[in-house]
């Protein structure tokens, strides 16, 4: 285990970074557990053990919203652990395996969202069909990514939205996307449906099931961590906001640095997190410690959300 130090970063480099004593002192806050267990002894935790050791420990229906983020369909190391690219029903199989099992934790009125990218989703979308009302398939773009001269470029994810039943929560108007207008429309010399800040003319939109706004956390970032496939807080505010309500309970039993955990912190939702590694459970409890100094979301601002390349009028509205 590496424990990140900071060392050899430019200046400007906000990358979280964890000291020896910082790591002893977070881990300490990490839950394990040993036989069933309450939600009150889970309430706002992250359990540093493997998912599928603890599955079965879990409460029944304490759920609100399910986030899952698992490994892809791909050859990948995460600190001790790997995971190795198999054929599309093998992988299949293996999501199926546990995936099941997780059900029973799901309020009758409860979100799902489950990550995964083109070598995995189409295996997703056949298990959750069979469990979950199917309601929609997000792709988002990523920015990032090398170019080939072989095979299109590989941009975008997806994130599989499903419920428990047709009785379950979803609020558009808390997810909805400024935009910057091209071709502003006036009724009698007034805009319409849109405003101007400073020179700029924006519009609030409807979301969508493609996210262009998103930016994958980078060195400058202060959310950005060294985990190798961290998601944007962002990407965390509109699921959580779109479908949980205040004091919910939000789930996340593949945490990684712990975005899912600190953005429920941050939009006051409970939250419950779940990861095998040491390192990335310090990370999470070190990020957590720092929300409580700073709930800001980068490219959410005052109950808004913007457009990517906004940031001059963003701190335009926080003024």
């Amino acid at each position: 285990m590496t424990v990140s130090r900071g060392k050899g970063r430019a200046p400007r480099n906000r990358t979280l970074t964890l000291l020896e004593d910082e790591f002893t002192l977070y881990s300490q806050r990490c839950l394990r557990l040993d036989g069933p267990v309450t939600f009150a002894e889970l309430e706002n935790t992250t359990v540093n053990q493997c998912f599928f050791a603890t599955i079965d420990w879990l409460p029944e229906s304490f759920v609100d919203l399910l986030f899952i983020d698992p490994p892809y369909n791909l050859t990948k190391s995460f600190q001790s652990h790997s995971f190795k690219e198999r054929s599309l029903e093998e992988y299949q199989d293996w999501f199926e395996s546990w995936f099941r099992r997780i059900l029973r934790v799901l309020k009758p009125t409860a979100s799902v969202y489950i990550c995964g990218d083109w070598r995995s989703s189409a295996a997703i979308h056949c298990v959750i069909d069979r469990y979950l009302v199917v309601r929609n398939r997000i792709t988002w773009e990523r920015e990032k990514g090398r170019g080939s001269k072989s095979n299109w470029k590989n941009c975008s994810e997806d994130i599989w939205f499903g419920t428990v039943s047709d009785d379950y929560t979803f609020h558009a108007d808390a997810v909805k996307l400024k935009r910057q207008v091209l071709a502003p429309y006036r009724e009698r010399g007034k805009p319409k449906d849109w405003q101007q800040v400073k020179n700029k003319r924006f519009r609030l939109t409807y979301p969508s099931n493609l996210w262009t706004d998103l930016t994958v956390p980078f060195w400058s970032m202060p959310e950005n961590t060294d985990h190798p496939t961290q998601k944007p807080e962002k990407l965390l505010a509109k699921v959580i906001l779109a479908s949980s309500h205040p004091g919910d309970v939000v789930l996340d039993p593949f945490l990684g640095s712990g975005t899912t955990s600190v953005v429920a912190k941050k939009l006051g939702r409970k939250y419950v997190g779940i990861e095998v590694e040491p390192l990335y459970c310090a990370w999470a409890e070190k990020r957590l410690k720092l929300a409580e100094e700073d709930d800001s979301i980068q490219g959410y601002v005052n109950g808004v959300f913007w457009e990517r390349n906004t940031l001059q009028q963003q701190r335009r509205e926080r003024k």
